[in-house]
């Protein structure tokens, strides 16, 4: 069931607008003005549709349209509205944007399917104002406390719960839902984020599962002194410190077949003042592996390393999310493959480096994942790019799977 082209991309550059960047990006951070505005764009579309829309606790959005059969499990399928500080264009709103098309294409066919089929708008999957990563499929899955989600400040000091009040303010057509709600099937279209289907000339990707992720935030605290009249064997600069933690992280890390992926992407110091020893350093690990065992190892070598280094200064390690390594349902790939198949294309089993929030509904019911190329496989980046032809194959893909699912 080829989907319209021509509305799908409309769809994903009218969405752009909001956050854009002045470099063709977008910035649109989780339960800022700029997510609500991207929510309210998306519900008064769904709303064009008579679809119903609803939130939970953490801020997850389900919209949904009925099935024959009101009473039983929906299917699943939709991704994130939030992006990086200079993120493109598909990360994310690809899933909800191609999950719209696939509700829409059917509307138009007059296709009722037994099962309701919900389009999810997950809260805070980046973990860039508020962390961690995944926040809001981390709650309902039950591997990120609802409280600590909430309780969670950006660099601010706004609480997570204050920005979601906020944002349940700004949209009051939805309705309220528990916790955890539950799913027959989990189905997430994404940009691959990578090279590899580009490389290969295919289209489409079969995700096989996702790599293990681990993200720290670590506080070395030393002292402030002058940094005029203060030697070096009387300072606890938290600088130095975090200097010699984050040197003997790296040589840790060094791995010659390049599987592991250690990234430190925030680090600041305090007070900040050019003439003042820093007293306190914050910084953040993003630690993935496809093994769990090397996962473990890795972490006590941190831990141990931020132990040994900091003297004079502490360095206390605070774990922000522990997410194991994922297989996805060998039925749910094979659907994956053969919907592929169908509809022309060849698909390519790869396994995610990139976590996304179908790794926690893997957990919770029979999920799968389907990639489409992104330009030189660039993402996080302002220059994310897709084919307009590569976002119509994934939604086709992606309806052909739903249609099989909520039919079941």
């Amino acid at each position: 069931m080829a989907p319209n082209a021509a509305r799908l991309w409309y769809r994903h550059e009218h969405m752009a607008r909001i956050g854009a960047t002045g470099r063709g990006g977008v910035c649109r951070l989780a339960l800022t003005p700029e997510d609500t505005a991207g929510r309210a764009l998306l519900l008064s579309w769904t709303s064009r549709l008579g679809l119903t829309a609803e939130m939970d606790p953490i801020g997850n959005l389900f919209i949904r349209r009925e099935g024959r059969e009101p009473g039983a499990l929906p299917v699943w399928t939709g991704s994130h509205l939030d992006t990086q500080p200079t993120g493109g264009k598909y990360d994310g709103i690809y899933g909800v944007l191609a999950g719209l098309e696939v509700l829409e294409s059917f509307a138009e066919r007059g296709i009722v399917t037994r099962r309701p089929i919900e389009l999810v708008v997950w809260t805070d999957e980046e973990g860039v104002r508020f962390q961690p990563t995944t926040m809001g499929s981390g709650v309902h899955a039950g591997a990120v406390r609802l409280e600590d989600a909430l309780a969670a400040r950006d660099p601010d000091g706004a609480t997570a719960a204050e920005a979601l009040a906020a944002q349940v303010a700004a949209l009051p057509g939805v309705r309220s839902r528990p916790l955890g709600a539950p799913a027959h099937a989990y189905v997430e279209a994404h940009i691959e984020q990578g090279p590899v289907l580009e490389a290969a000339g295919r289209t489409i990707g079969a995700v096989t599962g996702i790599q293990g992720l681990r993200q720290f935030a670590v506080t070395v605290a030393g002292e402030e002194a002058h940094a005029g009249t203060t030697p070096a064997s009387r300072r606890k600069d938290a600088f130095a410190a975090a200097h010699r933690i984050v040197a003997a992280l790296h040589r840790l890390v060094e791995d010659p077949s390049e599987t592991t992926r250690f990234t430190i992407g925030r680090f600041t110091a305090a007070p900040g003042s050019p003439n003042t020893v820093p007293g306190r350093v914050e910084f953040t690990i993003d630690l993935r592996h496809p093994d769990l065992a090397t996962l473990d190892r890795l972490t006590e070598g941190i831990a141990e390393t931020c132990r040994r280094m900091a003297p004079p200064c502490t360095a206390d390690l605070l774990p922000l999310l522990d997410s194991s390594p994922v297989a996805f349902d060998r039925a749910m790939v094979e659907r994956v493959r053969a919907a592929a198949r169908r509809v022309g294309y060849e698909p390519l089993d790869l396994l995610s480096g990139a976590t996304h929030d179908a790794k926690f509904m893997a957990a919770l019911c029979p999920t799968a994942m389907i990639f489409i190329p992104c330009r030189g496989g660039i993402s996080h980046n302002e220059a994310e790019a897709v084919e307009p032809d590569h976002l119509a194959a994934g939604a086709e893909v992606l309806a052909e799977v739903l249609r099989e699912l909520a039919e079941e």
